[in-house]
């Protein structure tokens, strides 16, 4: 057995994207910044990383509906690359998160917590 599993503090860039796909199951793209100090030669600089992050069902409800632009959240999920190549045979990869867990921290309301069960990323 193997361990593929990804917990982020950050803030969203933008609200999220919602679709419907064709079986009816929602989906949530959206992208969530973090960032660090790195050690400089004449310091530290912060460095900001960008995560894209896909949710399903309840949870992409969620994140639909209550996550704005700028919305402090923590999450878990697993990593997935998807890899393809363009008409000029040139390889592409592309890692995202798909999210399991999702704590809203700036939440004014009581705290809410959703958690779904994954579901399978063809």
């Amino acid at each position: 057995m193997n361990l593929n599993k990804v917990a982020l503090i950050g803030n969203l860039t933008a609200a999220p994207v919602a679709k419907t796909i064709a079986s009816g199951l929602e989906l949530s793209r959206f992208t969530v910044a973090t960032n660090y100090l790195s050690k400089t030669k004449t310091g530290s600089k912060k460095v900001t990383d960008f995560h894209l992050i896909v949710a399903w069902g309840g949870l992409a409800r969620v994140a639909n509906q209550y996550l704005k632009k700028g919305s402090k959240v923590y999450l878990e999920g697993r990593l997935h690359t998807d890899t393809w190549e363009d008409k000029n045979k040139l390889k592409h990869y592309k890692t995202e998160i798909i999210a399991n867990g999702l704590i809203m921290l700036d939440s004014k309301k009581k705290e809410v917590l959703a958690e779904v069960e994954e579901v399978p990323f063809n």
